[in-house]
């Protein structure tokens, strides 16, 4: 009892120095199991571990220590794996990949085929390994993963081209990754531990990837239609869709050996791409349960460990020579090869061949695989778990420490944050959106309704469908670009309370919110406020001009008398909102308390305004004399 207890409050308390240090989750995690397993026995009275994954008798009259006995470990860090996949298939979308650049597809593509056939080849010449263990190894290094990658482009502020390559090769590449490492142990399991060609071992393969994909296809689809249906109802729903996912899982694996890992990832990936209703929430779910399950699991893992094994790392100078062909020649190898005809610079390929880190994917299947393979006598299968999991501590902790300091020196840190979170997708909030997409911006509206969400993106604008109380926003990587925030819904608790969440996360250049009508009534809304959108109009007023008339229009301005009459004019006016000074360079302004403030060139500066077209005051322009006008 006091193991168990103890690897959840180990593994929670990991996150959450993970969380507060910055790092990936991972390092922590191993770093414990190791502690905890087979670094404790250097301390123990009897030698033996803290944690003891296996249930194990020393003696005749020797009492068991251990969690899991016989082959339980076995099944659990498969159900495990099985779920962690199926959640890492709800976040492909295939319509997120038409969006991404050429050179990102060429990585995950050309990228993890050179990584795969240079780490074979690396791990038989140099390891001594047999070719079937190699090329193991090899496709599970393959992997990134978004939840080594998070922590780094959250912390750093990457430019554009540089976070938009690493986000989304460490989403593409999980689960594809896990993929062919999963087909690459299957081929090798029905060529009976061999790498050689037989009629029986093609037979089985193309028997696993069949009975896996279309299981997995049909069962994916059969799961849209429940939920779509509402045949379950919702407060049965996430622990429904855990137990379908594991019956799947089993179902496969009894129809084909070793399928069912495949099964889950392409059911996975066929959610992903539906529009499935309450999406959200069950990611939502999966993720905490995965937090959790990967939490239990990789302290297991690291724990089950033992010295023997770790030895092999280092009393030999083959393990760091693998490591150093890995980050130093085939990463940089793959990625200047990939991105050779992209719009990428030298130095942002360069640092994006220098971030690498090695995830859980890798870790978890490795572990799996090797767990099976050593049981089954294969021979090497010994070093499948300790390679890879010093690839993922090596390159997790040279990344983790060094990234910020390589960006600086190869100049890919942006000078500032542009992008726009936009709270509410609102009618005159997506009004609002695309005119500042069509500025150049990036603009990315959340809201709770999925409806709202469906329509900003009709409209060619980026929608996260989310509830800003139980959603953590900072998680999501489209938004590590932004740099201002308009909290425009219509519940001014919503609104205060993500200004206060979240202004020093993504409102680093400006967090507003719309006024009360309160503050409205009783003058609470001062120059001291610098959070208020608009100071004279709440968001009943800016409804009712985007329904008068749903267009936001440039006023040019000659000099701040004739700002001061419009704004005078618009406060006046029921159907025309200031929003913006639109600067000479492009830059927009949000309107202070005090517009005198304002410094408006002649001709230079734009009042943007939203609803009825307001009158031309010609009256307030300056005086143009016959010697101004001259060349």
């Amino acid at each position: 009892m006091e193991e168990l207890a103890g690897i959840i409050i180990l593994g929670i308390f990991a996150q959450w120095l993970a969380w507060r240090v910055k790092i990936p989750a991972i390092l922590p995690l191993i770093v414990i199991g190791l502690l905890v397993g087979p670094l404790s026995t250097l301390f123990t009275a009897d030698g033996s571990k803290l944690i003891s994954p296996i249930f194990e008798v020393a003696g005749e009259d020797a009492v068991g220590r251990g969690l899991f006995p016989g082959e339980s470990l076995f099944y659990f860090v498969s159900l495990a794996i099985g779920v962690i996949l199926f959640e890492g298939g709800l976040t492909l979308q295939f319509r997120e990949v038409r969006e991404t650049q050429r050179s990102i597809l060429r990585l995950i593509s050309v990228g993890s085929l050179i990584t795969f056939v240079g780490a074979g080849l690396a791990a038989h010449y140099i390891m001594d390994l047999g070719w079937s263990i190699s090329f193991l190894f090899a496709a599970l290094i393959i992997v990134t993963g978004p939840t080594v990658i998070a922590p780094i482009l959250q912390n750093i502020p990457l430019n554009r081209n540089v976070s938009t390559v690493l986000k989304w090769e460490g989403i593409l590449i999980d689960p594809l990754g896990a993929l062919v490492a999963v087909l690459v142990f299957e081929f090798i399991s029905s060529t009976d531990h061999g790498f050689g060609f037989t009629t029986e071992a093609l037979r089985t393969f193309v028997q696993i990837v069949i009975y896996g994909g279309t299981l997995g296809f049909l069962a994916g689809y059969g799961l849209f239609h429940i939920i779509k249906r509402e045949l379950v109802p919702h407060y049965l729903l996430n622990v429904f869709i855990l137990a379908y996912v594991l019956f799947i899982f089993v179902l496969s694996d009894q129809l084909a050996h070793e399928s069912g890992l495949l099964a889950v990832v392409v059911m996975g990936l066929v959610l992903a791409n539906k529009d499935v209703p309450r999406i959200k929430e069950i990611l939502s779910f999966k993720e905490s349960l995965s937090v959790l399950l990967i939490s239990i699991l990789f302290i297991l893992l690291a724990a089950n460990m033992n010295m023997a094994e770790l030895r092999l790392l280092t009393e030999d100078w083959r393990p760091l020579a693998l490591f150093g062909c890995v980050i130093l020649v085939l990463r940089p190898l793959s990625v200047f090869i990939s991105t050779a005809r992209g719009n990428l610079s030298t130095n942002e390929k360069l640092f994006i061949s220098w971030v690498g880190p090695r995830g859980i994917v890798a870790a978890g299947i490795a572990s799996l695989f090797g767990l099976k393979l050593a049981a089954d006598g294969v021979p090497g299968a010994e070093y499948i778990t300790p390679l890879v999991f010093m690839i993922v501590l090596g390159t997790v902790l040279i990344n983790a420490t060094t990234a910020r300091l390589v960006a600086r020196l190869l100049n890919v840190i942006q000078d500032t944050s542009s992008g726009v979170l936009v709270l509410g997708a609102n009618d005159f909030a997506i009004t609002i959106s695309e005119y500042l997409k069509e500025q150049g911006r990036e603009v990315f509206l959340v809201d709770s309704n999925s409806s709202n969400i469906r329509r900003a993106r009709e409209k060619g604008l980026r929608g996260i469908v989310g509830n800003i109380y139980n959603s953590d926003l900072s998680d999501e990587y489209d938004l590590l670009d932004v740099g201002y925030m308009l909290a425009l819904t219509g519940s001014n608790d919503v609104n205060d309370y993500a200004i206060h969440r979240y202004e020093d996360i993504f409102g680093e250049r400006g967090a507003y919110r719309l006024i009360t009508a309160d503050e409205m009534k009783e003058s609470g809304a001062t120059a001291e406020d610098e959070h208020i959108f608009s100071h004279t109009d709440d968001f009943i007023n800016l409804s009712e001009a985007h329904r008068e008339s749903a267009v936001i229009h440039e006023h040019k301005l000659y000099s701040q008398r004739e700002l001061l009459d419009l704004l005078l004019i618009a406060a006046e006016e029921k159907y025309s909102i200031p929003l913006f000074i639109k600067a000479p360079d492009g830059g927009l302004t949000v309107i202070p308390y005090d517009p005198e403030t304002l410094d408006v060139d002649d001709g230079e500066y734009h009042l943007v305004y939203l609803g009825v077209k307001l009158p031309d005051v010609k009256s307030s322009r300056p005086r143009v004399t016959e010697e101004q006008g001259k060349l």
